[in-house]
């Protein structure tokens, strides 16, 4: 339905005002936050969640002013839906390492993670139903994952991600195909475990028993897959161990397909652990620390659980079989089958080029990088598409070409892009943070937005002035709260700027949960409510008004065709 109410009122945020509005009539925001959203219930404790107000819709002028009759003159350009960070876990891994949780946080240990599969299926049913975007009413022309798709890159999990995304029966179960094997049904009480009465950390801040729940997550279900076109891009979860530890480390390889799991260590184990998956300099102490042993457990091995390379995640998705929806690759090429360089252009619309980057390295360790040759390609992309652009040193070059509007993908943001280590499959090339891939952005009036995830957190920044700006989106992750996609439009106003458009999405499950309801969609429900009351839940992932429903203006034009 629309939204009749038109509400005006000022926010003073770091860049000035902002302008908030209740939303515009013509607005479709059915299926969308900006008609409802999920909200606590009570102020303290463990709470359960309902159906709440939706959010507004915020113009955003912190790189360019909003002009009056633009909705009038609007042109849709483009229409496209961002994932990110789903996290398809094997929960029953022996290469996890839960017991660090207390140190390392969620990334280690989430009370939902048994349940990632049906969390992001419910996204798909979600993104299904909706067919335009709200404020432009332009079909929706694909969706892009912005990376962690996996967690821990085994097989099995790529093999659940491209199901899930695809359609078809998943199965979120490994070793044993009659029962769960991992840490929730261990008796260890650092972890939830749903079956038992044992009054586990976790039930003692008031997460239920719940008896059957384990049984229900590794009951085959169906995903319908999307009915729209997907891209793929890479993240850090995709090619190391649980997206830390890089893979070669002697005895860590060996414990995918091993039939022991750890479930737990001493207090400095754990410690030591927790610091070689976070500092290079002790990173070969994880396995020293693995060979000591602590409190095992016999499971079921599976040699679905090999970790992948990035090699063959690539030719998955060159696989025909997996081509689902289209396009064949889901943006990678036969250029990109051998693993080295997986970023690639791909066309979002006429006049409009996606760019997706590789912003991993296989050395290890949660943040990014991005490699000079890839920085150098990208400046080439760049400048093919710009018949005005800028030189390292600011001064500003007119050429005869055709221009295109630029929107890049990554996993890692700018303030995530700090690793510089090497990278094995181009060990001689120099790595470059952040702040230079900004830089060579702004060199660029046609780069528009620069669209990622990884942080699991709602968040809007601008950069640059004038014409010598773009907006960064990064959006929230599917696997913790608070679980959302992103629609995003864009749009030329016809006055010498152009709009991104920000829709925030939740998945097509109840808001309130039914501890008696173990139905897919069920358990797609319970799913936000234990991500909402995880102990390491994050609560302001869910970012400021400003992060969430938005209009961003930046200076531009379509370019004529």
């Amino acid at each position: 339905m629309g939204i009749s109410r038109r509400r005006f009122f000022q926010a003073t945020g770091a860049a000035g005002a902002v302008l908030v509005w209740g939303g515009p009539a013509w607005a479709a925001t059915t299926g969308t936050t900006l008609d409802v959203a999920a909200t606590a219930v009570g102020g303290t404790g463990y709470r359960r969640l309902q159906a709440g107000p939706g959010w507004p819709l915020v113009v955003r002028s912190d790189l360019a002013t909003p002009g009056a009759g633009r909705a009038d003159r609007r042109t849709p350009l483009a229409c496209f839906v961002q994932f990110t960070d789903m996290h398809m876990v094997d929960t029953q891994s022996p290469a996890r390492f839960e017991y660090t949780h207390p140190l390392l946080g969620a990334g280690a240990f989430r009370a939902h993670e048994t349940l990632a599969q049906h969390t992001s299926a419910a996204l798909v049913n979600k993104v299904n139903t909706i067919r335009t975007g709200p404020f432009t009413n332009r079909p929706i022309d694909f969706m892009m994952t912005t990376g962690d798709n996996t967690d821990n890159h085994e097989l099995v999990e790529l093999d659940w991600f491209l199901t899930v995304l695809n359609g078809g029966r998943i199965t979120a179960n490994t070793g044993d195909p009659a029962r769960y094997e991992g840490v929730q049904d261990s008796g260890v009480k650092a972890y939830w475990n749903p079956h038992s009465t044992l009054l586990d950390d976790y039930k003692a801040k008031g997460f239920p028993h719940l008896p059957g729940l384990l049984d229900a997550v590794i009951r085959p279900f169906d995903s319908p897959g999307l009915r729209i076109p997907w891209y793929c891009t890479f993240g850090n979860h995709d090619d190391s161990v649980v997206g830390s530890l890089p893979d070669g480390i002697p005895l860590i390889d060996g414990l995918y397909t091993a039939n022991r799991k750890i479930m737990g260590f001493s207090d400095s184990q754990a410690q030591r652990l927790a610091r070689a998956m976070t500092d290079p300099a002790h990173v070969l102490d994880a396995a020293a620390v693995v060979a000591e042993g602590g409190l095992v457990r016999t499971v079921t091995p599976d040699a679905r659980r090999r970790p992948f390379t990035t090699a063959e995640f690539v030719q998955a998705h060159l696989d025909p079989r997996h081509t689902g929806p289209g396009p064949h690759g889901h943006g990678f090429t036969q250029d990109n089958a051998d693993g080295v360089d997986v970023f690639y252009t791909f066309p979002i619309a006429p006049g409009v080029t996606g760019v997706s980057l590789d912003t991993t390295t296989t050395a290890g360790f949660a943040d990014g990088s991005i490699g000079l040759h890839q920085y150098l390609w990208l400046e080439r992309t760049l400048k093919r598409g710009s018949s005005r652009y800028y030189d390292v040193f600011g001064f500003r070059h007119r050429q005869d070409v055709t221009d295109e509007l630029f929107i890049l993908f990554s996993h890692h943001t700018s303030w995530t892009m700090g690793n510089v280590l090497p990278d094995r499959r181009r060990p001689l090339d120099p790595r470059l943070d952040g702040k230079a891939l900004v830089g060579l952005l702004g060199r660029f009036p046609n780069v528009v937005a620069w669209v990622n995830g990884h942080t699991h957190e709602n968040r809007i920044v601008p950069h640059g002035t004038g014409d010598r700006a773009f907006w960064e989106i990064n959006t929230a992750a599917h696997v913790d709260h608070p679980q959302h996609a992103r629609i995003i439009e864009l749009a030329d106003n016809g006055d010498g700027t152009l709009s991104l458009f920000t829709t925030l999405v939740e998945g097509d499950a109840p808001y309130q949960a039914d501890y008696d309801d173990f139905s897919p969609r069920g358990l797609a429900s319970l799913a936000r409510e234990f991500a909402f009351n995880d102990p390491h839940a994050n609560a302001d992932a869910v970012g400021a008004v400003t992060d969430r429903n938005t209009e961003l203006l930046v200076a531009g034009r379509a370019p004529l065709r």
